[in-house]
């Protein structure tokens, strides 16, 4: 056990000025952090690596993907080396075929959706096309989930806004409504991906995007072959109740490097002060909510944030 805790120790001190470490999850605190040994574990470098992920502040579930895609790197590569990470589709076992011979990936999207404005309702998406943004996305929240009526309208309104425009809309949650309305897309939360017939969504010619919240989500998104994915939170958001700790810049920029042969949509608490290192990480869009919904001049901001994202 100790050449285990040894190799863990040079991970974690090759990595610590990579901005790869968080704040240890709150299990560890208020219980013992998950069990890692090596029952499971292929071999010392997969043991090693988990334990060293868990020390630096990844999740149960993501470090024991890394622990794995450690241990296939040392292999494949031909030996340990700390300073390396994990960046290649064969490190994490993703799929290994191309979207045109996989007869089950979703419509492809362009790989550079740009800025991506989630609004929520179809005003706001009248007034993103106005503005000539890229992408939008619908994220309507009914005061009653019940009220259909209210949500079809507010789905065919926004799909009315967008068509003969160059803004691509995405419906959030709504699959079943966004199909009816024709609209461009569909985004989905991991949550979501067990309920939505996603056979229904592909058969409908809609494109379909998903999020993730680490390595974990992002190789089980990755057996959908969605139309893009999603990561985040980069940085804290009141907007949504997270369950994972944002993830940060150094995380997004290897998440990105993964996962580069898919289009790629940053999100979580992203504002002009931070949109152009977020840019420079490599995705293809950042998606923004308060950053344009909460300016006195949403035009002007949405400008603003294309400048900011070029420079």
């Amino acid at each position: 056990m100790s050449l285990v805790r040894d190799l863990a120790d040079q991970i974690i001190a090759a990595h610590s000025k990579d901005d790869l470490c968080l704040p240890i999850p709150s299990y560890s605190i208020i219980s013992p952090p998950p069990k890692i040994d090596n029952e499971h574990a292929s071999d010392h470098y997969e043991l090693a690596a988990t334990i060293a992920a868990i020390q630096m502040g990844f999740i149960e579930r993501d470090a024991k993907v890394l622990g794995k895609a450690w241990s296939r790197m040392a292999h494949q590569d031909g030996g340990f080396n700390p300073s390396h990470w994990p960046s290649r589709p064969e490190h994490f076992d993703l799929l290994p075929w191309t979207r045109s011979m996989n007869p089950e990936a979703f419509l492809e999207c362009p790989k550079h959706l740009g800025l991506y404005a989630i609004m929520p309702d179809a005003d706001w998406v009248k007034r993103m096309v106005e503005a000539e943004l890229p992408t939008v996305q619908l994220r309507f929240k009914p005061t009653d989930p019940k009220n259909y009526g209210e949500i079809k309208k507010q789905i065919a309104q926004s799909v009315e806004a967008a068509a003969g425009s160059n803004t691509l809309l995405f419906i959030n949650d709504f699959w079943q409504e966004a199909i009816e309305a024709g609209a461009y897309g569909v985004h989905l939360g991991q949550e979501d991906m067990e309920l939505a017939d996603l056979e229904a969504i592909r058969a409908a010619g809609l494109r379909l995007g998903l999020s993730t919240h680490g390595y974990a989500e992002m190789v089980y998104a990755d057996r959908f072959c969605p139309s893009y994915i999603a990561m985040g939170a980069v940085f804290p958001t009141q907007l949504k109740q997270m369950e994972t700790a944002p993830q940060g810049l150094g995380r997004l920029y290897k998440y990105t490097q993964l996962m580069d042969h898919y289009p790629l949509v940053a999100i979580g608490g992203i504002d002009e002060s931070s949109i152009h290192a977020v840019a420079q990480s490599g995705v293809g869009s950042v998606a923004v909510v308060r950053a344009i919904s909460g300016s006195s001049d949403p035009k002007a901001a949405v400008k603003r944030l294309q400048e900011l994202m070029k420079t």
